[in-house]
């Protein structure tokens, strides 16, 4: 029982530390992006300083004391920037990228086994080195201020040195004073918080002593390039009082303070109503704040697993509901149906329930891809912009998790090959700067995730010319220019002619897209000479209950997934036309390619007549179409795909198995790989 407390404690301390993780990646990118200026913003290392203690706190509740080593170091360091006392560098920007990186090693190796590990003496020497620079000595800058003593006096050391630093950059030093309604100052004094931060620094919130009333007044410390005048306009508050203290590029002898209308003093007021006296003796409820629980996914699966076996037995009584029909008894029949029908409605609003739980948006992934932009621009040496867009759209956290290692490696070739350093840029006419976009969009029941960068293109002729060295191709092949890019993917191609950390190995797109056609999913790629290269990812938003079209092909049953199928047809058999040796039907001004799955699974046709009707299950992915000939068309039904294993997984055109209502279970076929290796003229399949 201990050990499975500890596993639980485990599973929550990774949970926990995760999330600081996502919301430190991102702030360190944008530090990173304010090093051009030469200044902080103060909310981002803020940020920044509260995810390293985070961090600290809770490994060492949990006894990891390596962990709370580094981000205690962190923390020093960032606690130096904060002050002052550590000149804001690109040096000490890549030492805290560096100890983020470690300590996402060791959190990740902690999950697997908490006894995990690594080496910290040079990361902490890092930190240590960074923390003891010296920022240049501040020479005074508050003598000329006409502040209070009182209020410097309470000021902490850091909103000190945000004070010296707002007088440093030119600012007006204002000091605002307003007063609030006690039932809601705290609402209102984060609104106006929010207002004065668009146009300066909120250096400090002082609450003003008074007399009591039934108001509560502060005073705000505020450095900004407005004036009286523009911050009597940004607030619009009759209460509003303003002194400027100096500062300013063009520094003026205090003003009058603008004053228009009277101001309520500090109150303090007895709790009255029935509201206070019901939340016990503190006055404050002990109810959590947020509504929000942690659920692990495993246990969602074994939800998941629950609600397919319900969906299974429902088809199960269906079945029996239709026996008892046809042996007679009609009214117990006709009972059983309704009852049928209400447990269906229940099940698929269970269902669609269950399914929104795992669903979540792809901006958690895209978050993780910034850090890694930045450190594969700056080994390379080149600029680049990352442009995020679609970051709401939701997919299964499966999904997603098995999604991050394919997008990461693409995003990866996108700056190292396809993006050109800042000289040969500039002598292209382009900004110095690349551009990589990551967007993405919801499709009906898929989503697509697109991957651009502005570089070079794909030099299709160096394709060409490493895919002879291989032997990959013939020299008199002719190759369209999808067949070229089709090459990218083949095992151990690459056009680098050099080896590097990142690429040129020839290890990678090959496994870029297995892994993405094990999730059902397909890649596409496009480019133009000199303007740069997409890479396309289609995938199904779950892979949990779906719903298929159920086939017979030659005595055999199998599953399609329906968010595949675009409609169902009959033809002729002379409705069918050949070009380029390929078997095709016009569907609509629209050539539409044929794959009979009796010859692709090498199974003997169940009848030998060349003239019989034939079933089309035109199935599409992104933008291709295909024609699945089939026997049967036996109707949908909802399936839970269950994966075939290791030791199956070898098996191409199989997306895994399904168990029908009637015991009997079926494959589920894997559209995107079967069209590909169609459209690659692949068509030896054995199942």
């Amino acid at each position: 029982m201990a050990d499975k407390r500890s596993s639980q404690a485990l599973r929550d301390f990774i949970s926990e530390t995760e999330e600081i993780i996502g919301s430190l990646n991102l702030d360190l990118v944008r530090l990173a992006d304010s090093l051009d200026c030469g200044d902080c913003d103060p909310d981002v290392l803020n940020g920044i300083f509260r995810g390293a203690h985070s961090i600290k706190g809770l490994a060492g509740m949990f006894g990891f004391d390596d962990l709370s080593r580094l981000s205690h170091s962190m923390e020093n360091l960032l606690d130096g920037l904060r002050l002052g006392k550590v000149p804001f560098t690109q040096a000490l920007v890549d030492t805290l990228f560096s100890a983020l990186d470690t300590l996402i090693r060791l959190i990740d190796g902690k999950s697997g086994d908490e006894h995990f590990t690594l080496d910290l003496t040079g990361i902490l020497a890092q930190l240590g080195e960074a923390a003891e620079g010296q920022a240049p000595a501040a020479g005074g800058p508050l003598a000329g201020l006409e502040l209070d003593a009182g209020i410097l006096n309470v000021l902490t050391e850091y909103e000190e040195h945000r004070l010296v630093e707002n007088v440093r950059k030119g600012r007006r030093i204002h000091l605002l004073r307003m007063s609030f309604d006690l039932a809601s100052f705290d609402q209102e004094l984060a609104e106006i918080t929010q207002q004065l931060k668009q146009h300066g620094e909120v250096i400090s919130t002082l609450p003003s002593a008074g007399e009591l009333g039934a108001r509560i007044a502060f005073q705000v410390l505020f450095g900004s390039d407005l004036d009286q005048a523009g911050i009597a306009v940004l607030l619009d508050r009759e209460d509003l009082d303003i002194r400027t203290c100096g500062g300013g590029v063009n520094a003026r002898p205090p003003e009058e303070p603008i004053a228009a209308g009277p101001l309520a003093e500090f109150a303090v007021t007895e709790p009255d109503g029935p509201a206070d006296a019901e939340n016990g003796e503190g006055g404050s409820s002990l109810r959590s704040i947020s509504r929000t629980v942690r659920v692990d996914i495993d246990k969602l699966d074994l939800l998941m697993n629950i609600v397919g076996e319900l969906v299974l037995s429902k088809s199960s009584i269906a079945d029996i509901n239709d026996r008892l029909k046809s042996s007679g008894d009609k009214a117990l029949a006709t009972e059983l149906g309704k009852a049928t029908r209400i447990l269906e409605r229940r099940l698929q609003e269970l269902q669609k329930s269950v399914m929104d739980v795992r669903m979540v948006p792809v901006g958690q992934l895209f978050e993780k891809m910034t850090r890694i932009v930045r450190r594969v621009a700056n080994e390379q040496g080149k600029k680049v912009d990352l442009d995020i867009r679609g970051a709401d759209t939701e997919l299964d956290k499966l999904i997603i998790e098995d999604i991050s290692d394919p997008l990461m490696h693409i995003i990866r070739n996108a700056i190292d090959h396809g993006l050109e350093l800042p000289e040969e840029r500039r002598s292209a006419g382009k900004p110095e700067k690349g551009l990589v976009r990551l967007w993405a969009s919801q499709k009906g029941n898929h989503v697509v995730i697109e991957v651009h960068d502005d570089g070079r293109g794909i030099d299709l002729a160096k394709v060409r010319r490493k895919a002879l060295e291989k032997k990959l191709i013939s020299a008199n092949q002719a190759l369209t220019d999808e067949e070229c890019y089709d090459l990218l993917f083949m095992p151990g191609f690459s056009t680098r002619d050099d080896v590097s950390d990142m690429s040129g190995r020839g290890v990678g797109m090959d496994v870029v897209k297995n892994n993405i056609a094990a999730l059902s999913g397909m890649i596409e790629v496009d480019s133009r000479p000199g303007q740069g290269a997409t890479m396309t990812i289609t995938l199904p938003i779950t892979l949990a209950i779906i719903k298929a079209l159920i086939v017979q092909v030659a005595d055999r049953t199998y599953a399609i997934p329906i968010n595949s199928v675009l409609e169902t047809l009959m033809i002729e058999a002379d409705a069918i036309d050949t070009v380029e040796k390929r078997e095709v039907i016009e569907l609509r001004r629209a050539t539409v390619p044929l794959l009979r799955l009796d010859q692709t699974f090498g199974l003997a046709a169940t009848d030998q007549n060349p003239d019989r009707r034939l079933f089309v299950a035109v199935v599409g992915l992104a933008e291709k179409r295909m024609g699945f000939v089939v026997d049967e068309l036996l109707g949908q039904q909802d399936v839970v795909i269950k994966s075939l294993g290791k030791a199956l997984g070898f098996i191409r055109g199989i997306a895994g198995a399904a168990e029908l209502g009637n015991q009997k279970t079926i494959l589920v076929l894997d559209v995107a790989g079967l069209m590909n290796e169609a459209l690659r003229g692949e068509s030896s399949l054995n199942v």
